[in-house]
């Protein structure tokens, strides 16, 4: 009777150890499946505002060619670069997504280019990806942990998180101070698609948040040949050891708990615009005299 009862555990424990397996591995290619070339539409609309007398900000529309690559496959670690192409082939460095397995690390956006870094409890990451997302410089944008689903066919992953505002609307509106992003992405038969229920907020310490408005994001990503996005694959190949050393330094500064403070400007100057790489000076100095600047605290 005693075999028969470890028999039955042993085939109960390989068969949850093969799902697991399976399940990871279905998660990596969901992430890897989100890299290539493509054809990106960016569509936001604001749907909904308390306030009866707000006045609805204009749709926002764009499109462009977009490269992503992996530029880390560890175990449990995938990260992806993303490269615009826009106008007449104009190369644009994009946004960067981390991903990493139960992850007890990771940061949260509080506000006014302000960010939290601290430990996830072991219990809530369990079979979880945190996606740590970056901006243009590399510097923090939102993170979010949560499980990939696939199911009846589907396969998706969807988090809610605080961001700063999107670059689209930061030097336009001062009404709202965080973003509050419900993200979703989903892979499709076509490529993929980063939904997005978002929630303008303004937030002043001691009081509660006041929602300004809520926002439908819809970006749709359709896989074309790599070969148009071969100008894109070129620049990253010319510029990837740069933002390599860039990387290192901001692993310094993410290095932490407690709250990570960036300036807004210094020089009238954005932090992306002064990482920009300049003739005749010495990248490492250049870089570190800019993260001196900006890292506040």
């Amino acid at each position: 009777m005693n075999d028969l009862k470890y028999f039955f555990a042993y085939l109960l424990i390989t068969g949850f150890v093969f799902a697991q397996g399976k399940k990871y591995k279905e998660d990596v290619e969901a992430i890897k499946s989100m890299c290539g070339c493509y054809e990106v539409s960016f569509k936001y609309t604001e749907t909904f505002a308390p306030e009866v007398d707000y006045e609805k900000a204009y749709d926002y529309t764009s499109g462009a060619l977009e490269w992503a690559e992996v530029i880390i496959d560890k175990k449990g670690e995938i990260s992806i670069q993303h490269i615009l192409l826009v106008g007449e082939g104009r190369v644009i460095k994009h946004w960067r997504q981390d991903w990493t397995y139960e992850d007890p690390t990771t940061f949260a956006f509080h506000k006014n280019n302000q960010w939290n870094f601290f430990e996830q409890e072991k219990k809530d990451i369990k079979g979880t990806w945190t996606q740590k997302v970056y901006q243009v410089d590399d510097s923090p944008r939102y993170a979010g942990t949560a499980t990939w689903i696939h199911y009846d066919g589907k396969h998706f992953w969807e988090s809610d998180n605080d961001s700063p505002l999107p670059r689209r609307e930061y030097t336009k509106r001062d009404d709202y101070n965080v973003m509050r992003r419900g993200n979703r992405h989903e892979i499709t038969n076509f490529g993929w698609v980063h939904e997005q229920d978002n929630k303008k907020i303004l937030r002043t310490d001691g009081v509660e948040d006041v929602l300004i408005a809520e926002e439908k994001g819809f970006n749709t990503y359709t896989k074309v040949d790599d070969e148009k996005c071969k100008k894109a694959k070129e620049w990253w190949q010319a510029n990837e050891a740069y933002w390599e050393m860039v990387n290192k330094k901001w692993d310094e500064v993410y290095d932490r708990k407690g709250s990570l403070k960036l300036a807004k400007t210094v020089d009238d100057k954005p932090m992306f615009m002064h990482l920009i790489p300049k003739e005749g000076v010495e990248n490492e100095n250049h870089v570190q005299k800019v993260f001196s600047e900006f890292v506040i605290e």
